[in-house]
C-alpha cells in the first residue's frame, strides 16, 4: 500500500541523481547553527538549532552518503540521563521529514484550513505551542534520496533504497549522532509516520536485534503499516477488505452516508459495531467465497451497505469486495466527487462521471504545496540554511528493495515480528500506535488486527485515535490531543 503512495506522484516529481556526486574529492559536511525560542505550555524554551549534513562512511573511512538532519537542543540540560532525545522521520518511503517537522513537532508549524485545499502562497506560519521540545530534544532526519540527503562517492541510491538498506544507514546515523552529541545515556525515542512506522520496525532490528547496542525507550507509530496483508486487496487476499471496512464506515459517517441516529450520533459506538461486524460476520462470509448461501449473502450485503453507505446493488456486483480506489469514487459518485485516500474527509471534483478510480488523491494535493514552501522558507529565512540544490519533498526514491530477508518469498512485507521481539527483549520499550479514523492509506482497523497477533506485550502497547486522517495533525483538535499523547509517551 505504501508503495502506491509514492508511485502515484513519482511521475510528477524531479529526482535526485541516481548515484553519488562524482567528485574527485569528497565535499565537507555543510552545517548551519542558529538560536531560537518557543513557548510551549506556558514555558519559554530557548534552544540551539543545527541544520546540516552527517557523512556516513565505509570501513575505509570514505564517505558513502550525506544525511541531512535538523536538530533542536533545549538549553539547561546538565545531565543527559534526564533529557530524552527523539529521532523523527516520515515515510513514503521517499519522503523527507518536513511533514512531522512543520506539521506537529518542530518549534514552528504551518496552519492549514480544515480538510480543504491549501491554495497558493503565502501560507501562515505560526509559533508551535504544541511542540514537544519541552520534553525532548528533537532530530528530524531525511533518509538518502529525500530532502538534501544523497549518496556520495561511488555509492548510488540502490545502496540505500530498501527495507534493510534504509534501516542500516539510519542506524549508522543515529549512532554517529549519539556519539557526536554525547547522548548515549539519554532516553531514546523513535517517531515515525506511515512507511516511517515500517522503518521503525526495521530500525529496531538493526539497533536492538542480535548484539544490542542501542536500546530504545519508546516508539510512536503514526499511521501504522507493519504488515501489508491487512490493507492490501490484491486478488486472493480477502483479509485486506476486512482491514479496510471499518475505515470505509468511518468515512461514510463523516460524509453523512449512514444513519447516525441509529447510533445516537456516537461515532465510537458506531465503529465498535463496525469492528465486530467486520471480524465476526464479514470476514467469515468472504472466506466462504462462492459457497456462501444466498440468504446469508443478502444479509451480509445489507449490513455492509448500512455501514459503508454503498448501495446493495453495487456491493452485490462487487462480490462484497470493494477496493480502496473503487470506494473513493463510489461513495459520492452521484455528486461528481471522490474522497481522499490519505484523509477521506477531503473531496475532489471528478470530470469523468463513470471512472473507476479517482483522478488523484485530493488529500495530498490539498496540502503538498504549502508544506514544501513553508519548509524551504523556514530553512532559508529562520535557520539560515544556504543550500540551493533541489530539495526532494517526496518521489526522488526509486526501485525500492522490499525484500527484508525474514519474509523469504512472501510478497507481503511484515516487520511486526521485529517490534514484538524488541519489546520482549527490552522491558522498557513502550509503543504508541496513533491512528486517524479517516485514514484509508493505513487504516486503523488493519493496525489493530496486526497488533492482535501473538508476541506483543499488550500492556506496553497503547492505541490512540483521532477524528482526522493519515496526517491527523492538520486537524487542530486532533493536533492538540496527538501531541499530548506523544508527550505522555516520553514523559513516562
Amino acid at each position: 500500500m505504501i508503495r502506491m503512495i509514492a508511485a502515484a506522484i513519482i511521475a510528477a516529481t524531479l529526482t535526485l541523481p541516481a548515484s553519488g556526486q562524482e567528485e574527485s574529492e569528497a565535499p565537507e559536511p555543510r552545517i548551519f547553527e542558529s538560536r531560537g525560542q518557543v513557548t510551549v505550555d506556558g514555558e519559554r524554551i530557548r534552544y540551539t538549532a543545527i541544520a546540516g549534513e552527517t557523512f556516513l562512511r565505509d570501513e575505509d573511512g570514505d564517505p558513502t552518503a550525506s544525511i541531512f538532519s535538523t536538530t533542536y537542543i533545549a538549553d539547561g540540560t546538565d545531565d543527559p540521563r534526564n533529557r530524552p532525545v527523539a529521532f523523527v522521520f516520515n515515510g513514503g518511503p521517499g519522503s523527507a521529514s518536513l511533514w512531522l517537522h512543520m506539521g506537529v513537532f518542530g518549534p514552528q508549524r504551518i496552519a492549514l484550513p480544515n480538510a480543504a485545499d491549501d491554495g497558493a502562497a503565502p501560507y501562515d506560519m505560526v509559533e508551535n505551542v504544541h511542540s514537544i521540545l519541552d520534553v525532548a530534544d528533537l532530530v528530524f532526519v531525511d533518509p538518502v534520496g529525500t530532502g538534501w540527503s544523497r549518496a556520495l562517492g561511488e555509492s548510488g541510491g540502490d545502496d540505500f533504497w530498501g527495507v534493510n538498506e534504509d534501516a542500516e544507514s539510519l542506524a549508522q546515523f543515529i549512532r554517529i549522532w549519539l556519539t557526536e552529541n554525547r547522548r548515549w545515556n539519554s532516553p531514546k525515542y523513535l517517531l515515525g509516520e506511515s512507511y516511517g512506522t515500517l522503518r521503525i520496525g526495521a530500525l529496531l532490528n538493526q539497533l536492538e536485534g542480535g548484539y544490542t547496542d542501542v536500546a530504545i525507550n519508546g516508539v510512536a507509530l503514526i499511521s501504522t503499516v507493519l504488515d501489508f496483508r491487512y490493507d492490501d486487496t490484491s486478488e486472493g487476499n480477502d483479509v485486506g477488505y476486512v482491514g479496510l471496512m471499518p475505515g470505509f464506515a468511518a468515512t461514510a459517517w463523516y460524509h453523512g452516508k449512514v444513519d447516525r441516529s441509529a447510533w445516537n450520533n456516537d461515532i465510537e459506538a458506531f465503529l465498535d459495531e463496525a469492528r465486530t461486524f467486520a471480524i465476526e460476520e464479514y470476514m467469515p462470509a468472504l472466506m466462504h467465497g462462492v459457497t456462501l448461501d444466498a440468504q446469508r449473502q443478502a444479509r451480509i450485503i445489507g449490513e455492509l451497505s448500512r455501514f459503508t453507505g454503498l448501495s446493495e446493488d453495487f456491493l452485490r456486483r462487487a462480490n462484497m469486495r470493494v477496493s480502496l480506489r473503487r470506494f473513493q469514487r463510489e461513495l459520492r459518485r452521484d455528486e461528481g466527487l471522490s474522497v481522499g485516500r490519505l484523509d477521506s474527509r477531503f473531496t475532489g471534483v471528478e470530470v469523468d462521471g463513470v471512472g473507476e478510480s479517482p483522478e488523484t488523491d485530493p488529500s495530498f494535493y490539498g496540502i503538498d504545496g504549502s508544506y514544501t514552501a513553508s519548509m524551504l522558507d523556514y530553512f532559508t529565512r529562520t535557520l539560515g540554511v544556504d543550500i540551493t540544490e533541489y530539495y526532494s519533498t517526496i518521489g526522488g526514491v526509486r526501485g525500492w528493495n522490499w525484500d527484508a530477508g525474514r519474509t523469504g518469498n512472501n510478497n507481503y512485507i511484515n516487520v511486526a515480528p521485529w517490534i514484538a521481539r524488541a519489546m520482549r527483549q527490552n522491558s522498557d520499550l513502550e509503543v504508541l500506535v496513533a491512528q486517524g479514523y479517516y485514514d484509508l492509506a493505513t487504516p486503523f482497523f488493519a493496525a489493530e488486527l496486526m497488533f492482535n497477533q501473538p508476541g506483543f506485550p499488550q500492556d506496553r502497547v497503547t492505541f490512540t485515535y483521532y477524528e482526522a486522517g493519515h496526517m491527523m495533525y492538520i486537524h487542530e483538535p486532533s493536533l492538540v490531543t496527538f501531541t499530548q499523547d506523544v508527550r505522555a509517551l516520553i514523559a513516562n
